[in-house]
């Protein structure tokens, strides 16, 4: 397991995370990925429910490594993927209200503002809650979702992307803003490749 980083989720992030992941993968499933990842202290124990920053982002860099040694780079993308989308669900539960996306109020805003206000809402929820810090930048056709320290692929060198919990989340948190519609998000730069950010494309029109 690589060193400790010194930066944080908060425990409820980190408790989210892992219950996704057994929601995805099985009891069993996710005790060996923890087993191979060194975090074994976690089976049976997730973090407490509290907003305490202590859920360090190298045993999340770990947490992912590992599902890429299990299951290639293939499964992994595959898990990851769908491990962001079920811990949105988590999320929004207990993260939207913070950020005004829980409220009738947004419900009925147009698609495009919605959008608009869901992926900055995101991003400013992460950036307050925990010491990831993310921006979104916007043009005519696509948002730019940046990651300036990343958690997801925290301790890793990699040959691609392999965010893809966050693109997971993303995806899932435009689903659940258009009130169904799915919509491209590409992780296109990744602090693992040796890039500055990691940062993820999203095209403004959803897909079909």
């Amino acid at each position: 397991m690589s060193d400790k980083s010194g930066f944080y989720y908060p425990n409820k992030a980190g408790r989210i995370a892992l219950i996704s992941l057994e929601e995805v993968m099985g009891k069993n499933g996710i005790s060996a990925v923890l087993n191979m990842a060194n975090l074994a202290a976690f089976i049976d124990n997730y973090p407490p429910d509290d907003l305490k920053r202590e859920f360090d982002f190298a045993d999340f860099g770990a947490l992912n490594k590992a599902l890429e040694d299990m299951y290639g780079p293939r499964g992994a993308r595959g898990l990851g993927m769908r491990m962001g989308r079920a811990s949105f669900s988590h999320v929004i539960r207990d993260f939207g209200s913070m950020v005004g996306m829980a409220d009738l109020a947004f419900k009925v805003l147009p698609l495009s503002t919605k959008l608009k206000v869901g992926v900055r809402a995101m991003a400013e929820t992460f950036s307050k809650i925990s010491d990831q810090t993310s921006r979104v930048k916007e043009d005519k056709e696509k948002f730019t979702y940046t990651i300036e320290r990343c958690p997801v692929c925290w301790g890793r060198k990699t040959d691609r992307p392999v965010c893809f919990q966050a693109a997971g989340l993303l995806q899932e948190g435009l689903r659940w803003v258009s009130g169904g519609k799915d919509f491209r998000v590409e992780e296109t730069l990744c602090i693992a490749t040796g890039d500055p950010t990691c940062t993820f494309i999203i095209d403004k029109e959803p897909i079909g």
